[in-house]
Formats: structure tokens, sequence, C-alpha cells
């Protein structure tokens, strides 16, 4: 039997590099001042087709539940129902495990985690700083630096102002904003084909002809955090869905090889859509997959070692216990549960094992210390395993000789 095809089983050292991702996102968020929020798997399929419009069902798991309820695998809704009860602005970050259903390729499968951020209830530029510089942060957590990752940041209202000016329809909008975003992945007469008679300015704003007050102000306000060289001013970047309504932003590996690390932007009017007008409230988030992210750690060294190094520091063991005489058994098993009681991370022998095999099993479980129970008792032996020194003390003076370790 196989896993569902785009999905993934995780074995202990796939869910110790899952852990590792999510401990520093949420160490990152907790950071900026974000809270952990959480909702249901599942929604009624009318709150993404009202998001995203009726296409985005070919790209979910969707099915009919007993209730003959159609349910898809919810910030915009709960903060609809529940913003009263806090001080805006609030920030707010979830971990979810997320479902698509499209094909499977490099970077991109049919499940995967996800880190959102989310910034409710301010519309200053200050709040698109605090998200990109969160986003910056997160990934420089990692291990990456500048020279590996850039966040590409654009404004959809610069777009919006350019369409208006050159006298385009308001329902062909959406249409036009799409094809800049592809621009980059499609041949430049696509592009153009696509566009029609906007070809040739849209080029030229694309070709580094644009500028945006805005965009510099925001580029500025980094550079005042020490973070611009993360940054890059990119037009066209534009985020395919229509809810986006100001800044958005896109982060990628330098060496272009990987899809986007993590995508996001302002969307001021969506909480007001999906609450049908019952609340209206500025926002903006973003959000960061985990597989991309595995993947470019697995590919700058740098990010490699320093994640091999925060597994190895939470997997290995403190101390193990070496029994040498089976008669001392349960005078380790006391010693044991006394030393976990105290918070270390103890490991020993569940049945009976030659001594040698017992020390190279403490090894490869990374111990600091091995406690021999043997002749000596009421004696025991202490070896540090990292320096090999060896010292024979009464039972009595281990915790002491702990505390000095």
């Amino acid at each position: 039997m196989q896993p569902l095809p785009g999905f993934r089983d995780f074995l202990p050292k796939d869910c110790a590099v899952r852990n590792y991702i999510f401990d520093r996102w949420r160490e990152v968020a907790r950071r900026y001042g974000f809270a952990e929020w959480d909702g249901p798997v599942l929604e009624p399929t009318d709150l993404y087709t009202k998001k995203s419009g009726p296409e985005i069902v070919t790209q979910l798991f969707n099915f009919t539940d007993k209730g003959d309820r159609e349910l898809t695998p919810t910030l915009a809704r709960v903060i609809a129902a529940n913003h009263r009860e806090f001080k805006k602005p609030l920030k707010w970050f979830s971990i979810p495990q997320c479902f698509r259903y499209e094909k499977q390729q490099r970077g991109r499968l049919r499940e995967h985690y996800q880190f959102n951020a989310d910034i409710i209830g301010e519309e200053s530029l200050e709040a698109d700083v605090e998200l990109i510089a969160l986003c910056i942060d997160l990934l420089r957590a990692f291990g990456f630096a500048a020279e590996d990752v850039v966040v590409r940041v654009s404004d959809r209202e610069f777009w919006i102002d350019f369409l208006r000016a050159q006298n385009v329809p308001e329902e062909q909008w959406q249409e036009m904003l799409q094809a800049i975003d592809k621009s980059e992945r499609e041949p430049r007469e696509k592009t153009a084909t696509r566009l029609g008679p906007l070809a040739e300015p849209a080029f030229k704003i694309l070709d580094g002809g644009g500028r945006s007050e805005k965009l510099e102000r925001l580029l500025a306000e980094l550079k005042n955090r020490g973070l611009s060289e993360f940054v890059q001013i990119d037009l066209g970047i534009v985020r395919g869905l229509a809810y986006y309504s100001g800044v958005v932003f896109e982060a990628f590996d330098r060496g272009g090889k990987l899809r986007a690390l993590a995508g996001g932007g302002r969307y001021d009017n969506l909480i007001q859509q999906l609450s049908d007008g019952a609340v209206s409230l500025p926002a903006l988030g973003f959000a960061m997959g985990d597989v991309v992210l595995g993947e470019l750690i697995a590919e700058i060294p740098a990010a490699k070692t320093k994640m091999e190094e925060a597994i190895a520091a939470q997997q290995n063991v403190d101390i193990y216990i070496v029994i040498a005489k089976e008669e001392r058994r349960a005078d380790a098993l006391a010693q044991i549960q006394a030393l976990r009681d105290r918070g270390y991370r103890v490991d020993f022998p569940l049945t009976s094992a030659k001594v040698g095999k017992q020390f190279q099993t403490a090894e490869q479980l990374g111990a600091r210390i091995a406690i021999l129970f043997g002749d000596e008792w009421p004696q025991v032996k202490l070896k540090d395993l990292r320096t090999g020194e060896q010292s024979l003390l009464p039972q009595a003076e281990l915790s002491a000789r702990f505390a000095s370790l």
C-alpha cells in the first residue's frame, strides 16, 4: 500500500524537520507579537467561491457530507464573527495543514503545512512594512542570507492607477492584472497578445520604467530596520487572486530554481465581501509553505547545518544509564525516574545487553554522560562521553555533579 499521490508519510526524521520548521515559525512570530489561532480543516464551499470565484472548486478537495452540505478543507469568517472581542490591530498567525486538488510537482504537493500571518484593522503602510519584515526574519531564522533569498515587492494600486489612466473598463482589470502577473513565466509574445494595446506601456514599466512613491517609502522603512538588502521592488509581482488591493510581495530563492517560498499582500475589502458587508476592516497577510522551504534548506549548506544542529540538540539524550549488572537494575530505574523528574532526557537498555553495546548506544543517541551501575555499587561510575573523563562517586552525589556539569 502506498500513500495517495501528493501526500506524505512523516517518519521520525521527517517529523524532526517538520517540528524544526514549526518551532522557527512560532518563535519568530511571537517575537513580533503575533498570537496563534486555528480553525477547522473543513469549511463550506461557498466561503471559497465567495473569496476566489467558482473556478476555485476545481483546485479543492470538495465533497458532500451526510447532511447534503458541500464541504472543503478561515480567518475572514472568524474575524467577522469575533472581531469585537479584540483590540485592533489584530496580529494573528496559524500553521494549518492545507490541501489542494491539482497535479503534484516539485515544491507543490496535494497536502502541505503553511504558516499564515495576518494583521487585521490597520491601514497604514507601517503594517505592510511590519509584515514584510516578519517574512524576512522568518527566512533569516532558517539561516538564509540576502544572497540566498529575496522578497520582491509590488503594489496593485500602482497598476489599477495605470489601467484607469489607460481608460481600461473595470470589468477587464482582473484579466489585465493576471496577464501582468504571468508575464515573467510566459513568452513575451503571449503576454503581448493578452495585453493588446496595453502591451507597450506595460512592458516599459516592467522593464524598469515604473516608479512608486509608496514602495520607495516602504523600502526606506525596511532600510531603517537593516533589512533592505533582502528586498527588491519588482512591479511584475501582482498576485493573481482578485481580492488583493494594495502592496503585494513574494519571496524567492536568489537562484530562481524553486517556486515562491512565500507570498501575500493587502486585502482590505475581503472581510467586508465575505461578511456580506456586515464587517469592514483593512487587512493584510502572507503564507509560507513547508514544502518549498524544506527544499531550499536542503540546498543551502548554512541553513542545512543549522537545522541539523538544532534537531540534534532536541533529540540527543542528556544521560544514558549503563546497567552492567542486572542485580542493579532496580537501583538504576529509581535513579532514572529521579533524573527524568528533574527534567533530564534519560535513556537506558530495556533488556540485558553487553556493556560495550550499551556505551555504543549511548554515543549513537548523542548522550553527554553515561552512568554505569555495576560492581562498584553503592558507588557508580560516571563518564563524560565528550572528553572521556571518568570518575567514581557515591550515588547520593550524582545530583550535585550533574548541576556542575
